[in-house]
This record gives structure tokens, C-alpha cells and sequence, in this order.
């Protein structure tokens, strides 16, 4: 397949490249960091973005796109319920 802007480099503001599912975790790390969040569900999302010392309860709605760097999503506080898929 050919990528027709494959000779672009990668940003922050670009498009991902990559999207995967991430699993709430008080403790581990979201690897890759992603460059943003979509919601799943209505709810609260609690995350820790890349460059902050502390969690932050981010209200929610369904198919919210989140454009935060997050570090950590955790399993405590979080309630959306279903996949939260990261963007990368």
C-alpha cells in the first residue's frame, strides 16, 4: 500500500498513525503514549497527562475525542465503560 504522505514527518497535530485499545490501570504507564483519547461511553475518564504531576478526572461523553497526551489512564476513577481507544 502506498502512503502518499509518507514523506511528512510525524507531529503532535498530525493525524495518528496507530490506534489501539487501552485497558485502565492505576499503576501502569499507557505505552505508546498516545496523542489522544476517544471515549467509549459517557463518564469520567482519570488521567494523568504527559507532562503533569497529578490526575485529573476528565468528564466524558460518548465518542468525545480527548486531545490530551496522557501518561496514565486509571482504573480507579474512571467509569466509562468499554474500549478506550488511544490515538498514536
Amino acid at each position: 500500500m502506498s502512503d502518499l504522505l509518507s514523506s511528512f514527518a510525524d507531529s503532535p497535530t498530525a493525524p495518528a498513525r496507530r490506534c489501539f485499545q487501552i485497558t485502565p490501570h492505576d499503576i501502569n504507564a499507557v505505552d505508546p503514549m498516545p496523542k489522544a483519547l476517544r471515549a467509549p461511553s459517557d463518564g469520567t475518564i482519570m488521567l494523568r497527562a504527559a507532562n503533569s504531576d497529578s490526575d485529573v478526572a476528565h468528564p466524558v461523553r460518548a465518542g468525545e475525542i480527548v486531545a490530551v497526551r496522557v501518561s496514565h489512564v486509571r482504573a480507579t476513577g474512571t467509569t466509562v465503560t468499554g474500549a478506550i481507544m488511544g490515538y498514536a
